[in-house]
């Protein structure tokens, strides 16, 4: 069966050689799938493609022309496929729905420690012989308030690292998990409690730019907001407006709405036009990481196995349980 991988870094070649079905014939191409290059699966029978990548309606189109008909996504969001398109052409779609929930959750964690402490900037000055902590005073995470806003498999493992820290925890979901029973409240509630708030849910008309005007004018001054799952839940505008205003004393995030064109490349002897994300670049209480929250080696290695397993489901002209369209 051959495949064309999309968006495909040397670690995805590295790790479809080593964890997915020897049978699997693999094509790599580094470029994002779009309109213009989605030709290079030529003669494939299913394309695999990441998170950035552009499977609309018109992309989806051109592979049901070429006879491609599977599409296996190496991770759990779908935002990006047009799914009732998908549906009527009679492609199939398929993702990892949870690759090492831990893996994100520690890496939220992470920056909050982060932000809060200042690791970052005391790495740094330590790197210039200035031992001076002057600036770097944090708080303690033990009795302050976090809200979390999606408890599914990543919000929960977020909640119970929190819950080791002495943390109050405040959450939020349509579907709320046994284990969090009593830790329930409104948005409205979780947004005027919470000293920090995690994100964690998908990004669906629902959820699109959660944090918005309104949704920041009813949290407290100068919260700590972060966010570790869908970029197009934050309007970054008017984050940076909470940031001017000190109403956002902390902003760390690994997702970025726009990042397509910016994350996951090396772009250091570029200009980079995104004049929104270099805004932010240049507040003192930002963090940004490139879309890495997922990459441990054990995320990694799930990832590619349950690619493998969907991909050989369809070869096999069976299901996994991960089917969006079968």
């Amino acid at each position: 069966m051959k495949v064309a991988v999309f968006s495909a870094k040397k670690y995805d070649q590295k790790g479809l050689g080593q964890w997915a079905d020897p049978s699997l014939q693999f094509s790599y191409f580094e470029n994002r799938l779009s309109s213009a290059n989605v030709k290079l699966a030529h003669g494939c029978h299913a394309i695999c493609a990441f998170v950035n990548d552009d499977l609309s309606a018109e992309v989806l189109q051109q592979m049901s022309e070429m006879g491609i008909e599977m599409v296996a996504l190496r991770c759990a969001g779908f935002n990006n496929v047009d799914l009732a398109t998908a549906k009527a052409l009679g492609i199939r779609i398929a993702r990892v729905p949870a690759y090492s929930p831990e893996a994100v959750a520690e890496h939220t964690v992470a920056m909050m420690l982060t932000l809060n402490r200042k690791l970052h900037k005391a790495f740094n000055r330590v790197r210039d012989d200035n031992f001076a902590i002057d600036g770097l005073l944090g708080f303690n995470m033990h009795g302050k308030t976090v809200g979390l806003i999606g408890t599914g498999r990543i919000g929960l493992a977020t909640a119970r690292i929190l819950k080791g820290f002495g943390c109050k925890l405040l959450c939020y979901d349509i579907e709320p998990a046994a284990e969090l029973t009593n830790d329930y409240v409104s948005l409205n509630e979780l947004y005027a409690q919470s000293d920090i708030i995690s994100l964690h849910c998908p990004l669906t008309p629902a959820t699109k730019h959660i944090i918005n005007t309104d949704s920041l004018a009813k949290m407290r001054d100068g919260v700590m907001l972060i966010n570790t799952s869908r970029g197009g839940l934050v309007n970054t505008k008017t984050v940076i407006d909470g940031l001017k205003s000190r109403k956002i004393g902390y902003l760390g995030l690994d997702v970025y709405e726009q990042e397509a064109d910016i994350f996951f490349e090396n772009l250091s002897e570029q200009v980079i036009d995104d004049e929104i994300f270099k805004r932010l670049l240049t507040f003192p209480n930002v963090l940004i990481t490139s879309h890495q929250a997922f990459f441990t080696k054990e995320a990694l290695q799930q990832i590619c196995t349950i690619t493998s397993d969907n991909l050989m489901a369809f070869a096999g002209g069976s299901t996994t349980g991960n089917e969006l369209v079968q």
